[in-house]
């Protein structure tokens, strides 16, 4: 799926709830999401130094954080059954929270775990 850059920048303009709710629809549309990496993947921090695991719902989205302390990162995707059998575990076992759908200028949303699983797995239930 390729999206265009007025699509990018509208999408990029929305709260970021508004972006969580548009992550959950892309995310089970394409059974995917995208992370970054570089000899492993990419963290960001709380204010309070929780580790964060950033996450998009499109390559694109992603892109357009690559960056400062991620500059030499690229986009790499994440399969759903990855996702919820591998790292949404391994997050909540160690104590990292999930950064959603983040921005040059914002960090996002951070849901909790089972949030973020329960409402992924509602929407792959809706349009399946």
């Amino acid at each position: 799926m390729k999206i265009s850059m007025k699509q990018i920048e509208a999408v990029v303009a929305l709260s970021a709830h508004k972006r969580y709710a548009r992550f959950i629809k892309l995310a089970a549309d394409q059974r995917l999401v995208w992370g970054l990496h570089l000899n492993g993947w990419a963290l960001a921090g709380t204010d309070d130094g929780m580790p964060v695991f950033p996450l998009w719902p499109a390559r694109e989205y992603a892109e357009l954080c690559v960056g400062g302390s991620w500059a030499d990162y690229v986009p790499k995707s994440i399969e759903l059954d990855d996702l919820f059998d591998g790292l949404l575990p391994s997050l909540d076992a160690n104590g990292t929270k999930l950064g959603v759908f983040y921005t040059a200028g914002d960090k996002g949303v951070l849901p909790n775990l089972a949030d973020f699983e329960r409402d992924l797995r509602a929407e792959l239930a809706r349009i399946e």
